[in-house]
């Protein structure tokens, strides 16, 4: 459920955060959401070390279970330095 707030800020700061936000492509809204559930997140669940978006971003990709990330690694770097 989505609510609508309000804050008084600094004007040089608010210009300062919509040139940011614009320049990350993210709504100064949602931008001011991922800083609250990190704020949020930081104090209820100490053991969550990962950013909002890394929570995000998490689960897009799936991998067979037997994948070695190790090998492919090491693959990798053989040819980059081939």
């Amino acid at each position: 459920m989505e609510a609508k707030l309000t804050l008084k800020l600094d004007k040089d700061i608010i210009d300062e955060a919509k040139r940011y936000a614009h320049k990350k492509n993210i709504s100064l809204s949602r931008m001011v959401e991922r800083y609250f559930k990190a704020l949020v997140t930081k104090k209820t669940d100490d053991k969550k070390k990962y950013s909002p978006l890394v929570e995000e971003l998490s689960g897009i990709i799936s991998l067979d279970q037997d994948f070695d990330f190790k090998e492919d690694y090491s693959n990798y770097l053989t040819e980059k330095y081939r």
